[in-house]
């Protein structure tokens, strides 16, 4: 597009430089069977002006700033240039490849640990909410609750065949969709590290006041929970899966040893406490068809707080053995299925029903009644064990969120920095310490209001693994991944946790509010952080409107630093791997980062052999994209080699920019490379 004859810009703004005059078709190249080359093509008009360095991309669109620079609106030109890896590149490329393959330590057990405290740690706090609502009908509430994971194991077999990287169900919504919902998902993953942490820190507190006469509220000692393993945190201290494999094993033979002495001991008693405890319920709850119904709905909408740390297993599934990610998921579910139904029959066949309703540690009245005060000594020790781990693992796993956030520059960069001695990310650890306090303060110190809040976020988490299938096999089908699940399971499982989240909003509607608040208050914190030049821009645009602020020198200041801010945040180059020339393709894209990513630099990289060559049209249409998009420098980067993860770790550290700022295309089943090699995100079909 040519510039008017009369088109003038204002004296502190860009000139625009009229290109030399030329055809807009200029006359056809001998047929020779060569494609005609770029200079004699009629994209002549666009390389000529692009080739001369002091002029700017052409537009006759007028800026909305109107009497304030603008140069930040114009990126400059791209640049198209051939890279050449050095040994330095190659041989960080293939260390890249080889530590992570070197991530890959944990045998089914161990990874079975590290969420298997979680799962089956929720018996301490599921138990008391889910007896409140379903009754004497607790047990085939919580049996139908744990029967629901059958759903969920395809859909997550499948979502981590196709996509083997940490950070799920985020990681999974960033590359099948938008990075905005992807967002949304990691605020309800952070809200479900923060409500675990308060939830077991305030239910080892509970505990610990069962057995010993505090002289201040139990909150007091929850607080001190959190703040003592916040402490812990900040010198060091990592999870280790052997030591969370130890408090796994510690706790599941405590509660073997429950089980067998409670069954020995209803086999005495025989079925009177049962009956009575039948009778009871059945005169609080009522005889009716719709009442029965109700209070087994309500358990089981409440009875799935029970299964929570399943969802936790994603996150580290990069660092879990070639197949034994199935494996890890039956290690949790069958555990949980056994120990939810039948502990929750031998409280009803022991304890009377009023001890149970008031009783603060349900599985303790239980050890007492089945053998005594030691047992009750020894089930409060292993809660309080498993509950501190607990509180310690949402540390870490929100610690690795907030990381993984930092490095696609959703929050800023200063979440990745550590403390110089213990080498720990201490913003990511205050940051949630505040959230913990914030949330715990909130609810007044309740443990049944968290917990609450806490049924409904693990819900709305869980449904974004099937959301996340559904978008995948509509958006990236090409994926190479085994098994699938099918179209019915996923929409069922969709189906099944809208009627738990409607059962516990209606359950106790302020939970719902609590859940909003937090919700909408961190996604707006994210973003935020994510349009911050946006956000400048805004800012600078209220001062260009008003001249009366434009005449004081401090404003003056502070619109120069509004402009340095805005070049800083877009600063930061992201990639594009492309592989073919398809301009229709390359537009979405670029669609995609300008939507997405703040960025004034795109770089645009091909790999090429010199038998097949370069595409044809692809210089070419990277020219008319660097026309088409003025804010944007996009410059085409060639690569001779072979298109391989180490290849891709090689230009990384050449183009100094980190593999999650690097997209793709979605590659197809016949890939010889799996996705969590390369580090780069799936951006398109």
């Amino acid at each position: 597009m040519t510039p008017s004859s009369d088109y003038k810009t204002e004296p502190d703004a860009f000139i625009t430089i009229r290109p030399p005059e030329t055809q807009l078709h200029p006359e056809p190249t001998p047929d020779t069977g060569a494609p005609p080359s770029f200079e004699s093509s009629q994209f002549a008009v666009i390389y000529r002006r692009q080739r001369k360095t002091n002029s700017l991309k052409i537009t006759r669109t007028p800026s909305r700033f109107i009497h304030l620079p603008h140069a930040f609106e114009f990126a400059g030109w791209g640049e198209v240039r051939r890279v050449v890896l050095s040994e330095e590149d190659v041989a960080v490329g293939q260390s890249s490849l080889e530590s992570l393959k070197r991530r890959r330590v944990l045998g089914q057990f161990t990874a079975s640990a590290l969420a298997g405290n979680d799962v089956l740690g929720s018996v301490f706090y599921a138990f008391p909410a889910v007896v409140e609502q379903g009754g004497v009908f607790s047990p085939i509430s919580l049996t139908i609750a744990t029967f629901i994971l059958f759903l969920w194991r395809p859909i997550m077999e499948e979502l981590a065949s196709a996509l083997p990287i940490n950070g799920a169900p985020y990681t999974y919504l960033l590359n099948a969709s938008s990075k905005p919902l992807a967002l949304m998902a990691a605020t309800l993953l952070l809200l479900d590290f923060v409500s675990t942490s308060v939830v077991s820190a305030a239910t080892a507190s509970a505990q610990l006041g069962s057995e010993v006469d505090l002289p201040f509220p139990s909150w007091i000692i929850a607080a001190m929970i959190l703040f003592l393993f916040v402490v812990v945190s900040l010198s060091g201290l990592r999870e280790s899966a052997r030591i969370a494999l130890t408090v796994f094993s510690i706790h599941a033979i405590t509660m073997c040893i429950l089980i067998i002495i409670a069954a020995n001991r209803w086999r005495e008693m025989g079925n009177s406490q049962l009956r009575a405890n039948w009778n009871e319920g059945l005169l609080k709850g009522g005889t009716s068809p719709r009442a029965i119904i109700r209070q087994i709905y309500n358990g089981f909408c409440l009875g799935m707080l029970g299964l929570t740390g399943f969802e936790c297993v994603p996150s580290y599934v990069s660092r879990i053995k070639e197949g034994q990610y199935p494996n890890v998921l039956r290690n949790l579910h069958i555990p949980a299925m056994v120990l939810n139904g039948l502990l929750m029959l031998l409280v009803l066949a022991l304890v009377p029903l009023d001890v149970i309703l008031s009783e603060a540690s349900v599985l303790s009245a239980l050890g007492f009644r089945a053998a005594g005060p030691w047992l009750r000594i020894l089930i409060t020790v292993d809660a309080v064990i498993v509950l501190c781990g607990t509180v310690l693992t949402g540390i870490f796993s929100a610690g690795e969120l907030l990381a993984q956030l930092a490095e696609d520059r959703v929050v800023p960069s200063l979440f990745l920095k550590t403390l110089p001695f213990t080498r720990a990310p201490y913003m990511s650890i205050l940051t949630f310490a505040g959230l913990c306090a914030l949330l715990f303060a909130s609810a007044g110190g309740q443990l049944q209001v968290v917990s609450l809040m806490f049924s409904l976020v693990w819900l709305t988490v869980m449904s974004l693994f099937p959301l996340s299938l559904l978008l995948l096999k509509y958006n990236r089908h090409r994926l190479k991944r085994e098994p699938r699940a099918s179209l019915f399971v996923i929409v069922l499982a969709l189906l099944i946790v809208c009627v738990g989240i409607a059962g516990n909003i209606a359950i106790n509607p302020r939970t719902f509010g609590y859940f909003s608040a937090y919700f909408i208050g961190i996604t707006f914190f994210f973003f935020l952080t994510q349009h911050k030049s946006s956000l400048l821009k805004c800012l600078y645009w209220t001062i260009d409107q008003y001249l009366s602020l434009q005449n004081w020198r401090w404003t003056n200041h502070w619109g120069a630093s509004l402009v340095n801010a805005i070049a800083r945040t877009r600063r930061q180059p992201v990639c594009i791997l492309t592989k073919g020339d398809e301009i229709n393709q390359l537009v979405r894209m670029v669609m995609y980062v300008r939507k997405n990513e703040e960025t004034s630099n795109l770089k645009v990289v091909h790999f090429y052999d010199q038998e097949k060559g370069i595409p044809s049209e692809l210089e070419a249409n990277i020219k008319i994209l660097d026309e088409a998009f003025p804010e944007i420098s996009i410059d085409l980067v060639l690569v001779e080699g072979t298109f391989e993860p180490k290849a891709v770790a090689a230009v990384a550290h050449n183009l100094e920019i980190p593999t999650s700022l690097m997209f793709m295309t979605c590659p197809s089943s016949d890939f010889p490379h799996q996705i969590a090699e390369f580090g780069t995100r799936i951006i398109s079909l």
